[in-house]
């Protein structure tokens, strides 16, 4: 379910891969990987332990 939604997200920043050159297509898959992990990571609540 988690892995479903992720590529949900993945999908919803282009369904289609705009550059042509291969070694481009690398470098836009990495920068929707990057986005999609600093999205996570604002998302994931921060708990801190109370004495």
């Amino acid at each position: 379910s988690l892995v479903e939604t992720k590529m949900r997200c993945f999908k919803r920043l282009g369904e289609r891969v705009m550059a042509k050159d291969f070694d481009r297509q690398v470098a836009e898959l990495q920068v929707r990987a990057a986005i999609l992990n600093r999205f996570t990571q604002l998302g994931t609540p921060m708990t801190v332990r109370m004495p």
